[in-house]
């Protein structure tokens, strides 16, 4: 592939969705429809391409984002597959950093679910222009309009549907093109290309009522396209085209295209939607960052001409070639062999071979100009959401931002030997996901890993084994508490020890209030007079962060607390840093002790998708899971589906699905995602005491 392809010719895309929505069906057409695989992969089959892992095939979800290159009409389209399970949303999370725009995919039946709204407002926060693709059209009960007034309703989008379905379920048979009025037909499944066709007779009218409505849409968009709308003179296609892709790129409008991934239906001219409305690396304002040291701001202008700048968004452990970074090129031109500097850690490294990557097979590059994405060989220290840069020229972009995991296990090795093995496995996992944690807890000696979900843990343990060929076993889920205070406290810590020679001394008296449960740590010094030096106060502060790290009601870690040191008092020779650390630590506990401290549970929010019929026994179930109910919505009568929306501690949650499922007789379906932490009932804490 040439690699010099000008930048306005460039389109870095992902798809996302709730899972089961069809992405990595649409992605294999795309991937075979330009020419890049010249097999269809399939997901019951397990014979994908962006579904590489063992895993992804066995489960039929896409579990890891995977990167690929393909050409298009003369454009190159670097496009990434990410997972639509909320237990890896840190997959899209690091993807929409460094994308240009979104395919968001919907199910023609189910149109938003839990999930889209999630990805929706991941797109959001990064400014990522979106198109919606309606997959599905084929099966029962799908309906075009309805999908597209749930992203009105429910995501508060500005949809604007540039194509409307011929038929619909078993008679779905393509798309008709509202701005060029050319119906794309297929004969049925096996046809791989659209028949282009005039609009059906029986479908004038509603294409007329499509066509209007449309324009008068996009006519709001365009204040000179509104003029001419008013006079009643006649809009072309290619100013509708031209008004829509300025909407799209300034995120006030979505087109809408649809179609049947499975049955190769439609996914050209969704094709040709991405090409047409979606940003290209020179639509997308210059990358902002600041100087590493100084902390000036600083851009970076998207040209081959500029100093490099790249932000790392992805690490994997590569069987073949090991350590491999993925990273996006934001400016400049990366290098084979070039010394670039790791702007977050303030350390020089040297960038070995370069990869262009096509799912887990890679082909070799010499230099990746500005606006692509690729992979790096020999970044060895390297992380996810680290800025590289030209040693001459340094920036630090804006890092990636990942929730904290919800949900703890114990793992131990099932030999001796397993054990060295084991540590080191986990060294690598937690280098390619930044929302997987162990740590080793001293009072029950054992080692706990920490992430998303059941499933989350579930995969991991999976790979330890398949690719470390550690055998591991996985204890019970922990659910992730943690601590707070109910009201200020005082207290004070003094730390001395006399012995012969220097001694250590350190006193200080801190203040303990409660804060919002969000809002990070907070430190304040309102000593006055010196009475504890400049020099110790930072030990003051490192002692009272780590004092966090561990609560005072079951040792779970502590949020929403700001500290204030107070007063204090200091020896000439004997006091230190260290001193004051330890004094702070013992005047935290014991503060906190005094400040009414009470456990925190972490709350999903839930939402159950179920036949009417078994409404009741799905409410009933949920009450007795200490569930607020914050709503049902749905058709009326016993057949029809219902959706109930709740909130549930995660604690109540172990096993659910399962439960759900020889409840309903495997007809409903639940999905759940952090919503807050609140206070545990006293009942819980006595529960997480005895424990």
């Amino acid at each position: 592939m040439d690699e010099q392809v000008p930048l306005r010719l460039i389109r870095n895309i992902g798809f996302i969705a709730h899972i089961d929505a069809g992405k990595t069906t649409v992605t294999e057409r795309a991937l075979f429809f330009t020419g890049r695989t010249y097999k269809l992969g399939s997901v019951d089959d397990g014979t994908t391409v962006m579904d590489y892992m063992v895993q992804e095939r066995e489960r039929g979800i896409t579990i890891t984002s995977a990167a690929t290159t393909t050409e298009w009409k003369g454009y190159q389209i670097n496009v990434i597959d990410t997972p639509g399970h909320v237990d890896f949303t840190a997959e899209v999370e690091r993807s929409l950093r460094v994308l240009d725009g979104g395919v968001v995919i919907f199910d023609g039946v189910a149109g938003v679910q839990p999930q889209s709204e999630t990805v929706w407002r991941q797109a959001e926060r990064y400014k990522v222009p979106r198109i919606c693709f309606i997959n599905k059209m084929d099966r029962v009960g799908a309906d075009f309009l309805r999908a597209i007034g749930t992203i009105k309703k429910r995501l508060g989008g500005n949809p604007i549907p540039v194509q409307i379905p011929i038929g619909s379920e078993g008679e779905f048979h393509g798309m008709v093109d509202l701005i060029d009025g050319v119906a794309y037909y297929y004969a049925d499944s096996q046809s791989m290309t659209a028949e282009e066709r005039p609009v059906p007779d029986d479908m004038k009218a509603e294409f007329d009522k499509a066509r209007a409505i449309m324009v008068e849409q996009v006519a709001e968009l365009d204040d000179g396209l509104m003029a001419k709308y008013l006079d009643g003179a006649d809009i072309t296609g290619e100013e509708i085209r031209t008004a829509l892709r300025k909407a799209t790129l300034a995120r006030t409008a979505v087109p809408v295209v649809g179609g049947s991934a499975l049955k190769n239906m439609a996914v050209q001219p969704m094709l040709d939607a991405v090409l047409a409305y979606l940003p290209s690396p020179l639509d997308v304002p210059p990358v902002e960052g600041v100087h590493p040291i100084s902390g000036e701001p600083q851009s970076r202008k998207v040209s081959d001409d500029e100093p490099f700048s790249a932000l790392a968004f992805k690490v994997v452990t590569d069987p073949f070639v090991g350590r491999v970074v993925y990273f996006r090129v934001y400016s400049g031109v990366a290098k084979s062999g070039a010394m670039v500097l790791n702007a977050t850690k303030e350390k020089r490294e040297r960038i070995g071979r370069l990869l262009r990557m096509h799912a887990n097979r890679r082909e070799e590059s010499e230099t990746i100009p500005t606006g692509n994405i690729a992979a790096a060989v020999g970044l060895k220290n390297c992380f996810t959401g680290d800025t590289i840069c030209d040693e001459k020229s340094p920036i630090l972009l804006e890092a990636i931002k990942f929730p904290e995991p919800v949900l703890s296990v114990s793992i131990e090795p099932k030999t001796k030997s397993d054990q060295d093995s084991l540590t080191d496995a986990l060294i690598k996992l937690t280098d390619e996901d930044p929302t997987f944690r162990v740590r080793y807890d001293n009072e029950t000696g054992q080692t706990l890993i920490s992430g998303m979900g059941e499933l989350h843990l579930e995969v991991l343990v999976d790979r330890l084994k398949r690719e470390f060929n550690v055998n591991a076993n996985m204890g019970k889920p922990r659910v992730a508490y943690r601590e707070t205070i109910a009201e200020a406290a005082k207290a004070e810590g003094r730390f001395v020890r006399q012995s012969g020679g220097r001694g250590q001394y350190g006193h200080v008296e801190l203040l303990l209030e409660p804060t919002a449960l969000a809002e990070p740590f907070k430190f304040e010094n309102r000593t006055v007079g010196g009475t504890v030096p400049k020099e110790y106060v930072p030990g003051v502060h490192a002692g009272a962060k780590e004092a966090l790290d561990t609560g005072v009601v079951a040792g779970y870690p502590v949020v929403g607390v700001k500290v204030s040191l107070l007063d204090g008092s200091f020896h000439a020779v004997d006091s230190s840093e260290m001193a004051f650390k330890i004094a702070a630590s013992m005047a935290f506990k014991e503060a906190m002790r005094r400040a009414k401290p009470y456990l925190l549970e972490p709350v999903m929010k839930v939402e159950v998708i179920t036949p009417g019929e078994y409404l009741g026994d799905v409410l009933g179930d949920l009450s007795g899971r200490r569930a607020q109910i914050h709503g049902v919505e749905g058709q009326e009568g016993a057949e029809a589906t219902q959706i109930v929306h709740a909130t549930v501690p995660l604690g109540e949650m172990s096993g659910y699905t399962t439960d759900l499922r020889s409840m309903t007789q495997g007809r409903a379906a639940a999905s759940m995602e952090f919503d807050s932490y609140e206070r545990a009932p006293s009942s819980i804490t006595q529960e997480v005491l005895v424990r």
